[in-house]
């Protein structure tokens, strides 16, 4: 029986738009978990990454909770949660500081941060992170980490994700309802980065694009950093309405068929299998061939595709990922959307897993956990971070406040 201590657990709910996600986990080490418990519920409070329904997405959180804790046997009182939606906004930001003590301390990173992120924040819109690509001491080379470092002088390049301020509330809103206490909000792509790549792929250059219900999020990381994210409202509830208009027929059976008989292009049809269908009219069956399906899906395939490779090409991002591109998500489970992702992107494609350090049940080895095992992923990371460089202070408070001021609303 596993022994189990209160103060390393730790929990994630990835608030998807098809479903929610929990996994309950314990701390082993500095950066390994063991997984506990987990549960799974659909999802019908929100669109496209945003809540719309406050009742139905409390009511599908807490019935996930539930879920998880009578597995794990423990009551969870607060959790990581992943956030995306098209109101993910990203830019790349410059700060500069003075070095006061001459060797570089926490609170010099934390001030360099804080003054990349002084730029004009449109109307509604938060930071939600602040992520450092490299460090640059006395104008002279780039560094990952310059803590500890001797200079006058610190410079940073930042990754600045924003998004809006009533969706970031109320999906906090939503986990107080259901009397889970919110530790920290997350991008949602930069926890599957954490789940499904390598430090290898993070160094050499790789982007990651986790196809979801809702949205489809890329993030692109080279030198252990990131380099570029994007939010697009295209994802795997597209294609299953594509097939409900298509083949005119229930959502909930179009969701079947997408999964059991989709294939992401024509060329890759063995056999044409007649595959029967519930008729949204008074609920008639009906047969119709598997090629009629996969001429539906095909087109918004290559759609979202293209819509991703059209982004790396516009911004000039091609030699950032040498190590090709990976696809995570429910969305990547798709039959053939490898071979369509390698002939559109022209580099290595491969499909995401969990990838873990310590055993995993084998139910969580597929890509619709990526996010959920990847916030716990990263939350661990920046504890660790945080550990080593010791900080505290200002620091600690700022990001108290920045969690205050999300929550502020509701009280």
């Amino acid at each position: 029986m596993v022994k189990v201590y209160a103060d390393r657990i730790k929990t994630s709910i990835d608030i998807g738009t098809t479903k929610i996600c929990v996994i309950i986990a314990q701390q082993l080490d500095a950066d390994r978990i063991e997984v506990l418990g987990v549960g799974k519920a659909p999802s019908h409070g929100l669109k496209k990454g945003v809540v719309v329904d406050v009742a139905k997405t409390i009511y599908s959180i807490k019935r996930a909770v539930q879920e998880a804790e009578l597995m794990a046997g423990i009551k969870v009182e607060s959790a990581y949660i992943g956030i995306s939606g098209a109101h993910i906004h990203s830019l790349n930001s410059q700060g500069v500081v003075a070095i006061k003590h001459g060797d570089i301390r926490a609170s010099d990173i934390a001030n360099v941060l804080e003054a990349a992120q002084a730029i004009p924040i449109p109307e509604g819109q938060q930071v939600l992170h602040v992520l450092a690509q490299y460090y640059i001491i006395d104008g002279r080379e780039k560094v990952q980490d310059p803590f500890g470092m001797h200079g006058i002088r610190l410079e940073v390049e930042a990754h600045i994700i924003l998004g809006a301020v009533s969706s970031v509330q109320n999906l906090i809103k939503c986990c107080e309802a259901a009397d889970v206490k919110v530790a920290d909000v997350i991008l949602e792509q930069l926890a599957s980065a954490d789940a499904v790549l390598s430090e290898d792929e993070c160094e050499l250059g790789v982007g990651v694009l986790d196809i979801g219900g809702g949205t489809a999020d890329l993030a692109l990381y080279q030198h252990g950093s990131i380099r570029h994210t994007m939010v697009l409202p295209v994802a795997g509830n597209h294609f299953t309405n594509d097939v409900a208009i298509g083949l005119r027929t229930t959502i909930e059976d179009a969701e079947r068929i997408k999964r059991e008989y989709g294939i992401a292009a024509m060329k890759l049809l063995a056999h044409d299998e007649p595959i029967e269908v519930e008729m949204v009219q008074g609920g008639a069956k009906a047969i119709v061939l598997q090629s009629e399906l996969v001429r539906i899906i095909e087109p918004r395939t290559r759609e979202l595709l293209s819509l991703v490779h059209e982004e790396i090409i516009k911004r000039k991002l091609v030699s950032y990922i040498p190590s090709g591109m990976v696809l995570t998500g429910g969305g990547s489970l798709l039959k053939g959307i490898k071979d369509v992702a390698e002939e559109i992107f022209h580099m290595p494609v491969r499909i995401g897993m969990p990838r873990v350090e310590y055993d995993l049940p084998e139910s969580l080895r597929n890509p619709i956990y990526a996010t959920g095992y990847g916030l716990l992923k990263n939350a661990l990371r920046k504890e660790q971070h945080a550990n080593v460089h010791a900080v505290g202070g200002p620091l600690l408070q700022r990001l108290a406040e920045r969690m205050k001021s999300w929550v502020a609303d509701f009280f």
